[in-house]
């Protein structure tokens, strides 16, 4: 059986660009790809937290340091500067490779610099 998982998250991301005329895709800080393990052109999902959009796109890489979030092309319409989203990447992976695996989640403020990493999300309690 295989089964698909959160392999990165970066959490409450910051969109600092909406390029209409872009070509389609979400350019992201080339150091916050590294430090969440998503490489140039896989698949992302992001969620938008300010109006609930939630849309599929490829990871492009911007400039390293920038802290660079743009949602590009038609998914424009869907983010806007000043928007906080969540972008997930995620992996397939074989019932064996479950026992050691561990997603990396970055947790950014709003200037889309590093607050803290993890590797679980903390149990939700009532």
């Amino acid at each position: 059986m295989q089964l698909t998982l959160l392999k990165a998250k970066l959490h409450q991301a910051r969109v600092t660009h909406s390029e209409l005329e872009y070509e389609g895709s979400c350019a992201i800080d080339a150091d916050l790809l590294t430090q969440a393990g998503i490489h140039e052109y896989e698949q992302i999902h992001i969620y938008n937290l300010n109006n609930g959009e939630r849309f599929v796109t490829y990871a492009i890489r911007a400039q390293a340091g920038s802290r660079i979030i743009s949602i590009n092309g038609a998914a424009a319409h869907k983010a806007a500067p000043g928007d906080r989203v969540i972008i997930c990447a995620y992996a397939v992976l074989a019932q064996q490779e479950l026992v050691k695996f561990k997603p990396k989640l970055i947790y950014l403020d709003a200037d889309n610099r590093v607050k803290r990493t993890s590797d679980q999300i903390p149990v939700q309690v009532a």
